[in-house]
């Protein structure tokens, strides 16, 4: 069953008898940025557990937690540790986290995550700046009962990643020599790999990348009228696009290549969507 604002309300309630820090810019922190907390002034931090209706990762890698902070005096919550699909979560269920944050304060949401690179023109160790999704794999989280306290029952998601943003990030990140792309993301439910014959379909769909998470997050960021950005960092390229299998060892290994450039990038994308607020 959805939750509702009352539900949110009572869990906003819980989170303040703990700290009245009030974030402006919420993060989800994706593979290779899970230390990302130990580059900001810590004031409070909540656990996924001390919160009603708070799904807990199954992940034990995952610390399930909200880290509230300042970086240069920027006021953040991190979410480490995602709630996935795959996990057996509604997507609904999925999303509470970032609903959660907005009703924290934040009104603009940063999405990172570890992708498999659809584009040939894509290497690992690359930035995928997301302008379009497609989630047509995976139910909506706002399927069932909607409460229009929250957000509509219909949305317009003809820009569900802020344009400007975006752009604004990716002149920084060719200043700052990153490698840096734009594309179009595609969710999938897993947790299995993709196959080859998926990809096919994918490219064939138009995606340069592939995860199994984000787009459901931006649906619901969206709906609460948060403005949203994501990053993709390829982790790996997709199933048959190189010809070799694919493995979790292998993208951790590679986040943890580009942990620096990952983080260097974050900070970045925090500071330019402070200062457009």
């Amino acid at each position: 069953m959805n939750l509702n604002y009352d539900n949110y309300m009572q869990m906003v309630a819980e989170v303040r008898k703990k700290t009245d820090f009030k974030p402006l810019i919420a993060v989800t922190l994706g593979t290779g940025l899970g230390n990302f907390a130990d580059n900001i002034d810590v004031k409070a931090i909540v656990n996924y557990d001390e919160i009603t209706n708070l799904p807990l990762s199954t992940n034990p890698a995952h610390k399930g937690r909200f880290v509230f902070g300042y970086l240069d005096n920027i006021p953040l919550v991190l979410m480490q540790g995602r709630l996935h699909y795959y996990e057996g979560f509604t997507s609904e269920e999925a999303t509470r986290p970032i609903r959660l944050m907005g009703f924290l304060g934040a009104n603009t949401l940063i999405l990172t995550n570890a992708a498999g690179g659809i584009n040939t023109s894509f290497k690992p160790g690359d930035f995928m700046l997301i302008e379009d999704h497609i989630d047509a794999f995976i139910p909506s989280p706002l399927r069932g009962n909607n409460d229009n306290r929250i957000g509509p029952r219909f949305i317009d998601m003809s820009e569900p990643y802020n344009k400007y943003l975006i752009n604004k990030i990716y002149l920084r990140a060719k200043e700052l020599s990153l490698p840096i792309q734009k594309g179009i993301y595609v969710q999938y439910p897993g947790p299995q790999f993709e196959t080859k014959s998926l990809i096919k379909m994918f490219r064939g769909l138009g995606a340069d990348a592939c995860g199994m998470s984000t787009a459901i997050e931006a649906v619901a960021s969206n709906h609460q009228g948060i403005k949203t950005i994501a990053i993709s960092f390829i982790s790996n390229m997709a199933c048959g696009i190189l010809n070799q299998k694919l493995s979790d060892e292998e993208v951790q290994v590679e986040a943890k290549k580009s942990e620096n450039n990952l983080t260097l990038l974050l900070k970045e994308t925090i500071k330019i969507a402070y200062d457009n607020l």
